[in-house]
């Protein structure tokens, strides 16, 4: 039984396990679509990804098809409810419904509050010189090692800032670049991802540099705030041209 606790967050995790289910085993097609009222951006295959990282296990066919049970389709509700929600990687999530597995009560965080894509704080970007770390100290928080660090900088991912350091940003670069590592991706597939962010960064960069000179205190103070704006547009504009070209290629 699946057990969680969290002052009021109720992940969803226990329906339909306590009692006889109302409906018997499932094709993956059904699943999807009794997700799909939930989450109308699943997929076969992110259904067949947390299946191959454990997350979920259907019973196969003797002819090899899954069927999935309802305690199925509720693991995979609250695995996709905690990345929606609360943000969380799927290494924390496979702990989570690890302890839940062995009956313990887990406590979720509270519901995360809305955020752009940039980084989730609504405070203004940093300046150019907040937060540096050291080389080692990238490392360490990153949890990579001083050979991949060289190969990504050796490709144009990661670099010190001229001034000495690297930017607090960059613990979340190596994290990405890691994550897309486990699924072939190497950094010289990368490049062109660091290209086009370099392209979209100067094209923030030109429209405030004017605000940044202007006369006017206020609209100077603007300046940070804009770029911000123009940011969060530009990296969502991204996604959904992402989004577009891969279900053309579905057609």
């Amino acid at each position: 039984m699946l057990h969680t606790s969290s002052g009021g967050v109720s992940s969803g995790a226990t329906a339909g396990e306590d009692g006889p289910s109302e409906h018997g085993p499932m094709s993956i097609g059904a699943v999807l679509g009794r997700l799909r009222e939930e989450f109308p951006e699943v997929t076969v295959s992110k259904i067949r990804f947390l299946e191959s990282e454990g997350l979920v296990e259907p019973q196969r066919t003797p002819s090899g098809y899954r069927k999935f049970s309802e305690r199925d389709v509720e693991r995979l509700a609250f695995v996709l409810r905690m990345q929606r929600d609360h943000y969380l990687p799927l290494k924390v999530i496979r702990e989570q419904v690890a302890a839940m597995d062995r009956g313990e009560r887990v406590s979720l965080p509270g519901p995360a509050q809305p955020r752009d894509l940039l980084d989730g704080a609504a405070a203004p970007l940093a300046a150019p010189d907040a937060g540096r770390m050291s080389r080692s100290e990238l490392l360490a928080a990153a949890d990579i090692s001083e050979e991949q660090l060289a190969e990504w900088e050796s490709f144009g991912l990661l670099a010190p800032a001229r001034t000495g350091g690297y930017p607090a940003e960059a613990v979340e670069v190596a994290r990405l670049v890691a994550d897309l590592g486990r699924f072939g991706l190497e950094p010289r597939h990368l490049r062109s991802v660091k290209a086009a962010a370099d392209r979209e960064a100067g094209f923030v960069e030109q429209v405030v540099a004017p605000l940044r000179r202007h006369r006017d205190a206020r609209t100077r103070a603007r300046a940070e705030a804009t770029a911000r704006e123009l940011a969060t547009l530009a990296v969502r504009l991204h996604a959904t041209l992402v989004q577009t070209a891969l279900r053309e290629q579905r057609v």
